[in-house]
């Protein structure tokens, strides 16, 4: 058969070794897969299936350094997952039972028990045989923290099978940034990273397991090793069985482009998210540690798990080179290298998210039509917010000059008038009270003087222990028990403080605690986008995309939309998969519409690089206009998935939820209010004075410098900035912001 692509040419940092008791794990794999039942009379393999399939090859590769006993039990942990995916394709995927697939999966959680109990139900078909042998096998020898989080994954693994069924019942493809999130828990690479704890006898520290740097490194080793898997696996996964849960696939419908070239974008993609875990490593686990006050031991027990997923990374790449069960009969064929493959190879699209020129003349911004289906409705009490915000504005003192900063208020009430926060505000909340859109308007005011302060007094002298000094005073001014906030120290703080007080007030513990969670997440997020601007450095796509959602303080929002829900909706049903999926989308799309119009004012006016327009055009090395389309292509497939969710996934967990009557009014109200969330965030920026040409000359007073210096790594300290001209790190908690 025809290869359907030529295989690219791989990004290989890590050498691949070999552990030393590989005969003996083939031994002992193939009895216990017959023990199990997997093999003759499984209708799923037969003895000839699991030798072509070499899964102790795979493992011996992926853990070169672990003794017979530990290398014999993650093999077996191979074999059981393969076997799933195998038998649940022939079982529910080929037929089409969706029914008997939830019915199947449900049973599989219970051969996996959190407590000292281990007994498990009778098995009743070789998957579950192979999860009541290996569960207590496996997890005495770990902490509760690791159990539940192994547990968790497995869980993921399983269950969002029923995603990849319902898309092939219904013929749909996914978009990619939903491919991404969704092949983490289907394709099982975090539940790899779990057992690479195991497998390398150190567990990540429970007190930073949840941490950015630690849940990067995950994502990004998750990442590669589905990217990598999509490129071997597209022949047999789409040309034989059909599927669609292909990253090549996913990229050639998206982009509408040849699948060689689709292949060789996916490609690129596994390598920047390679590139994305070593600067990780490299440069954010130390200040962790430092944070933390993590002892060596423990931090060598990390540093022994990052090379534990380096191993798997350049293991899993020989397997796939040598398995039978992908394509790969001429992926080491010699064949002349062009000059840009060979740049490519050196590294040079590390080298140039490093590179880019700022302050550049790309206006006036281009708005395409913009796919917002739903109508916008606006609060009768517009007029009255309008005025209320310049009084409340100039009492917290934000129209006043930063303490101990030279120049301007960041702020005078001209740009205020002009910005109309209220107008974003009475698009968001269009049934507000004159009070709720006051508040409202006031948390936008907040987030968009933070978003415009923080390089203001942070960026300019690149001071980003600051910058961390001042978010971690922030929930100083958030108190759970009501008592009084410290004296603050500036605008910001004070205007936190008065607007906590208005919004928690009324609320119960519980709900203020999400609240401010969602206020620290987005604030925390503010250091990621200050640190990429010190380092002028253009994110990764996967990365930019997934922490601005943070930075544009959506979940805020979002999650005040829920707290008005919650005593009929339970917060299990929000953290279900369909719902985290819908909310995601929205929040994409809410922060793509941002990025359009706002392109000209960050990249030619601010020398900004976290802009998704900016991020495509150097991940795909493409012009203005091509990367535009993208984004604009990438905003409507967000918006078309929240649709496809509401009208075929939500039903589904209502009944698995037993959602009565008022409970599915609340979510109703719910998904209208998420759609005023949008609609009111397009038309905000299509009638505030922020982005528009005219407005961004009026509030950038210095002109623009055509010389800029000289260009390359180390060099950008040398650039030419104009006094106004600096890099915004914070965001609006909706979207107001950039």
């Amino acid at each position: 058969m025809t290869q359907p692509f030529e295989l690219p040419d791989f990004y290989l940092p890590y050498p691949a070794r070999l552990n030393r008791h590989l005969d003996e794990a083939r031994v002992h794999s193939q009895q216990w897969a017959r023990d199990m039942g997997m093999l003759e009379g499984s209708g799923v393999w037969e003895e000839a299936d699991l030798d072509a399939h070499d899964y102790p090859l795979m493992c011996a590769y992926t853990h070169p350094d672990c003794d017979a006993e530990e290398l014999g039990l993650i093999t077996d942990w191979y074999v059981w997952v393969f076997f799933f995916d195998d038998h649940f394709l022939e079982f529910f995927k080929r037929t089409g039972d969706l029914k008997g697939g939830k019915e199947y999966l449900a049973r599989l959680a219970r051969f996996m028990p959190m407590g000292l109990d281990l007994t498990v139900p009778e098995p009743e078909n070789p998957v579950e045989a192979g999860l009541a042998d290996l569960w207590p096998r496996t997890v005495p020898s770990m902490s509760l923290d690791w159990r539940a989080r192994f547990a968790e994954s497995t869980r993921n693994l399983l269950d969002e099978s029923l995603w990849e069924l319902a898309n092939i019942n219904r013929g749909r493809v996914a978009n990619p940034v939903e491919y991404i999130e969704m092949r983490r828990k289907v394709g099982g690479a975090p539940w790899s990273a779990g057992l690479v704890e195991h497998a390398v006898g150190a567990e990540v520290p429970a007190v930073i397991a949840g941490s950015r740097p630690l849940r990067v490194l995950k994502d990004a080793f998750s990442d590669a090793v589905h990217l990598r898997n999509d490129l071997f696996s597209y022949q047999r996964e789409v040309t034989d069985e059909g599927e669609l849960s292909n990253g090549v696939l996913v990229l050639e419908k998206f982009l509408g482009c040849s699948t060689q070239e689709a292949a060789n974008a996916v490609n690129d993609l596994l390598t920047s998210r390679l590139q994305q875990f070593e600067h990780t490593a490299v440069f954010e686990l130390g200040p962790l540690f430092v944070e933390h006050g993590i002892d060596p031991l423990s931090a060598a027990g990390v540093a022994a798990y990052v090379k534990g997923l380096q191993d798997w990374q350049a293991g899993g790449h020989e397997w796939h080179m040598r398995s039978s069960r992908y394509m790969n009969e001429r992926a080491g064929a010699s064949r002349p290298l062009g000059m840009s493959s060979v740049i490519d190879l050196l590294g040079a699209k590390r080298v140039r998210s490093f590179t880019h020129v700022p302050y550049q003349r790309v206006g006036p911004s281009r708005i395409p039509d913009l796919y917002v289906p739903f109508e916008l409705r606006l609060s009768p009490h517009l007029d009255g917010a309008r005025r209320e915000l310049v009084s409340w504005c100039r009492e917290m003192g934000i129209l006043e000059p930063p303490h101990g900063v030279a120049g301007p208020a960041v702020w005078d009430e001209a740009k205020l008038v002009d910005y109309d926060l209220p107008l974003c505000a009475a698009g968001l909340h269009p049934g507000a009270t004159p009070e709720e859109l006051d508040l409202a308007s006031a948390w936008l005011a907040w987030g968009t003087y933070g978003d415009d302060y923080f390089p203001v007094v942070f960026g300019r002298p690149r001071n980003l222990a600051a910058a961390k000094v001042a978010v971690a005073r922030f929930g100083d001014f958030m108190p759970l028990d009501g008592t009084p906030a410290p004296a603050p120290a500036n605008a910001l703080e004070r205007s936190l403080a008065d607007i906590w007080a208005r919004t928690a007030g009324p609320m119960p513990q519980e709900d203020r605690r999400k609240l401010r969670a969602a206020v620290e997440e987005m604030c925390e997020a503010w250091l990621w986008e200050l640190a990429g601007e010190i380092a002028h450095h253009i994110p990764d796509p996967v990365d930019y995309i997934e922490m601005r959602r943070h930075t544009f303080g959506s979940e805020l929002t979002m999650s005040l939309s829920r707290l008005r829900h919650s005593t009929s909706i339970p917060e299990e049903f929000y953290a279900s998969g369909p719902m985290v999926a819908l909310e995601n989308a929205m929040m994409d799309a809410g922060m793509l519409i941002n990025d359009v119009f706002s392109y000209q004012k960050e990249i030619e006016y601010e020398g900004e690089v976290h802009n998704a327009i900016l991020v495509v055009q150097n991940f795909f090395g493409c012009d203005h206009p091509t990367a535009l389309g993208i984004v604009a292509d990438l905003m409507a497939s967000r918006v078309r998935q929240f649709e496809h969710i509401a009208a075929n996934e939500l039903p589904i967990v209502c009944d698995d939820f037993g959602l009565g009557e008022e409970a599915r009014r609340d979510l109703d109200g719910f998904l209208t209010e998420l759609g005023d969330w949008l609609a009111g965030i397009l038309n905000w920026h299509q009638g505030c004075f922020r982005y528009d040409e005219p407005s961004l000359q009026r509030h950038h007073q210095a002109p623009l410098p055509r010389f800029h210096g000289p260009t390359g790594l180390g060099t950008s300290a040398a650039v030419i900035r104009p006094p106004g001209a600096v890099s915004p790190v914070a965001v609006s908690p909706v979207a107001a912001g950039r």
